[in-house]
């Protein structure tokens, strides 16, 4: 038997459809009835949801209850739960693989901050091809987009200002925070279709031209306010363009920029000199009161650069509470630091700290024994330390050794270290049973140990398994 469909879902389908074309029947819409309005709120497309909510004559969405004591009592209450349910179940049937991912207290923002990322990632596809010469505005987004946002109906007017990059820009670029953003974007009109943004986080691929570079430092410039995230991917950098990246961020009358998160990966350096481009890094880093993470990972930087960065971290007396220093090439990096080294102590005499780094990765930096010796005298100027990575280091079991006695130390603090990753370090199960002999007296053991990828044979797992069983260790 055919289902016929009821009077009511056949008016709301209709107004739905008035809803994407003409504004005569809003008025109308918000008279309704609790119960239609909220059933209709439900069904509507992204495009025909928004136009409903942002034109909403109601301050903060509120209207009648939809309970008899309620109606009577003239007591109100906010939709805007009711549009955030609609929001996140439209987010839902679009990107069902990312719904997980998002823990938003405002689905209608993320919902179309993700519609511009795609819109954007679909426009660089297409910039990027040889045979593109036209505008970034004028590329025309693809129907499989439009017909997730309810422009259907629109498709046989190819050049309606709906298709257009411009008019998605526009129109949702304010709801955009956190953007992804490839070369040939980072151009200036992308500062024009993106005005009305207020990115709070961005990610740049492929930076290589001067072109693109002059494009993204007006874009910074024009968020600077805004702006604490910013990650390099693929990029070539140079000293002129870090201070470039500098003047585009300082907020206006004072040399000092709001970057809380700052990333450089898998990226290359273009100075012959790499001390010139370190000492401009070192100026960044110095004019960021509130950076709190630093990744320079996968950069085939030398001892000298990391060592100048660790430096100026530490001349800064750093709130920074994350630095990652992982696949690069920085053995004898803290050559010159000791225990009675003066690069620890400042001019008056003080000891240097980075009192609030909680995370250090080190992975894959070709260490030796001699670095890991360095690395404990250092570490003791690292108070809240809590995860440490030296894995894909070659520091062997005389490099755990000298690390033991900051272990011990650590133990005693009232923030002690909690994870430790030493996998594919060279070791052999001598020095791995030094190790845990250590650990298993430990005041505050660890909650992770990974000594995976070490030739460290049969005996150590039976005599870990032991520890575990006995509750030497609490985590093996």
């Amino acid at each position: 038997m055919v289902n016929v469909p009821s009077l009511v879902s056949l008016s709301i389908d209709a107004v739905k459809r008035e809803l994407l074309h003409k504004d005569d029947l809003l008025s109308h819409v918000y008279e309704l009835p609790p119960e239609l309005f909220n059933s209709l709120v439900k069904c509507l497309p992204p495009l025909a949801l928004q136009k409903l909510q942002s034109e909403m004559p109601f301050k903060n969405y509120d209207d009648y209850d939809s309970t008899s004591n309620d109606l009577k009592n003239g007591r109100k209450r906010g939709r805007n739960g009711n549009f955030e349910t609609a929001w996140k179940a439209l987010f839902k049937l679009r990107w069902p693989d990312l719904v997980k991912h998002v823990q938003s207290v405002d689905w209608q923002q993320i919902y179309w901050e993700t519609h511009v990322q795609n819109c954007l990632d679909e426009a660089a596809e297409l910039a990027l091809l040889p045979s593109f010469s036209g505008c970034l505005g004028e590329i025309q987004i693809s129907e499989n987009i439009m017909k997730y946002i309810g422009y259907v109906d629109h498709m046989s007017n190819s050049g309606s200002d709906y298709l257009k990059l411009s008019y998605h820009c526009q129109q949702f670029g304010c709801y955009a925070r956190c953007l992804r953003l490839q070369n040939v974007l980072c151009v200036a009109e992308s500062c024009q279709l993106l005005r009305n943004s207020k990115l709070q986080s961005l990610l740049v691929r492929w930076i290589r031209s001067v072109e693109h570079a002059d494009g993204l430092c007006k874009l910074l410039s024009q968020n600077c306010r805004t702006l604490t995230s910013l990650e390099f991917v693929h990029c070539k950098l140079s000293s002129s363009f870090m201070d470039a990246i500098c003047g585009s961020l300082y907020l206006r009358g004072v040399e000092t920029h709001q970057i809380q998160h700052f990333s450089i990966s898998t990226s290359s350096f273009l100075e012959m000199d790499p001390v010139s481009l370190a000492h401009r890094l070192a100026s960044f880093l110095n004019s960021g009161r509130s950076l709190r993470s630093l990744k320079l990972c996968d950069n085939h930087l030398d001892w000298n650069f990391a060592q100048r960065v660790f430096s100026t971290l530490l001349d800064a007396s750093s709130g920074l509470s994350s630095l990652d220093l992982s696949e690069n090439n920085i053995a004898g990096w803290l050559s010159n630091f000791n225990w009675r080294s003066s690069a620890l102590l400042s001019p008056s005499g003080m000891t240097k700290s980075l009192q609030s780094l909680r995370i250090l990765n080190l992975r894959g930096n070709n260490l030796r024994k001699d670095d890991a010796g360095s690395l404990r005298y250092a570490l003791v100027h690292m108070p809240s330390l809590e995860i440490l990575d030296l894995s894909d280091n070659q520091i062997e079991d005389d490099g755990i050794r000298s690390l033991i006695p900051y272990f011990t130390e650590a133990s005693r603090k009232c923030c002690p270290l909690t994870d430790l990753n030493l996998e594919n370090c060279e070791l052999s199960s001598d020095g791995v049973t030094q190790l845990l002999d250590v650990l298993s007296t430990l005041e505050m053991p660890l909650n992770s140990l990974s000594v995976a990828d070490n030739r460290l044979g049969r005996s150590i797992w039976l005599s870990e398994t032991k520890r575990c069983r006995n509750g030497e260790l609490d985590a093996c």
